[in-house]
């Protein structure tokens, strides 16, 4: 019997998009040639809609690894969730509450959007709930459950091919560590994990160059005024910053020491915050497509409503932004 995707991959548009056609949905915004040729395919195969499965109205909860403060304190999660609720609102698809660690197993869900960094434990507890999942910034188990994530690796790459490109073989790097909410473990930061290994294949890693804290501007600003400490004349011509808000503490700490940047230090950041192109200089940094992210999680979690039943990892790749804080 045809399906939603069969219709989908033919047309050449996204299952979410032939949802909303055939449900003859007023607010979607695609061509009438698009809407004809939906109908026309779902014709010549036969489709139907599946009598009393489907519910009227879908609901979903999002479970979200962060507090509503610490959201506040790094803007990357709450853009994921605005693309969650915005794919959501297109839908028609009702939001439950949201979740700190899960939702009360008397509720009724048909999915789960879990937002944040999950361990293959939580992943397992979420499951009990419905085994419709897509976990976005993280992949607990690429064969069980479908995720979202960011190519963070070639990210990396290609903030230090543009730094060794113009010559800087003396390359910092200041980031975060973070730990899963059941404290099960230290996540592996692939930026950091990413930099070491291109640059020990380069023969110019330097392990005292490289600082950790958390993704605060706080810290951002804290390791680099201790990265001065300790390095003073012999500083990097050029770091690479795990986020945004670090890249701006570390921007205000070499501000305050005199240090001209881009002049003497180049700082590239990542994830491209509204502020980022408004700080002195403006801060170059690798764009995160996190609204992006969002909405395709609620496009996986569809797809998982109409059948699919085989583990989807999406990798969305990034963009590197060039602006004042480097050359």
């Amino acid at each position: 019997m045809a399906t939603i995707k069969d219709i989908a991959e033919r047309v050449g548009v996204s299952i979410a998009t032939v949802s909303r056609v055939l449900n003859n949905d007023a607010t979607l915004s695609v061509s009438d040639e698009t809407k004809q040729r939906v109908f026309e395919v779902a014709e010549e195969l036969s489709y139907r809609k599946k009598a009393g499965r489907r519910p009227t109205v879908y609901k979903i909860a999002i479970v979200h690894w962060y507090t509503e403060q610490e959201e506040l304190d790094d803007m990357y999660y709450m853009s994921i969730r605005q693309g969650v609720e915005n794919r959501c609102e297109a839908l028609s698809i009702q939001i439950t509450k949201m979740f700190k660690e899960s939702p009360k197993a008397n509720e009724e869900i048909h999915g789960i959007i879990a937002i944040g960094k999950f361990s293959l434990k939580q992943a397992k507890e979420l499951r009990k709930l419905t085994e419709n999942i897509v976990f976005v910034d993280s992949s607990p188990d690429d064969d069980t459950y479908d995720s979202v994530v960011s190519n963070f690796t070639k990210a990396t790459e290609n903030v230090l091919q543009h730094f060794i490109e113009r010559g800087h073989t003396k390359i910092g790097y200041i980031g975060g560590r973070e730990m899963y909410k059941d404290e099960t473990a230290v996540i592996d930061d692939p930026r950091r994990v990413s930099f070491e290994r291109i640059l020990v294949d380069k023969e110019i890693y330097d392990p005292s160059l490289v600082y950790i804290g958390s993704f605060s501007v706080n810290d951002g600003y804290n390791l680099m005024k201790q990265a001065i400490s300790d390095h003073r004349e012999s500083l990097p011509t050029a770091f690479f910053v795990g986020n945004d808000p670090m890249a701006i503490g570390a921007l205000r700490a070499l501000h305050e020491e005199n240090i001209q940047v881009p002049s003497r230090v180049n700082i590239i950041g990542v994830n491209d915050i509204s502020v980022s192109k408004y700080v002195h200089p403006p801060l170059s940094t690798v764009k995160i497509f996190t609204e992006l992210m969002g909405e395709t999680a609620i496009d996986l979690l569809m797809e998982r409503l109409e059948d699919r039943n085989i583990a989807k990892k999406v990798i969305l790749s990034t963009k590197l932004k060039i602006r004042g804080s480097s050359n």
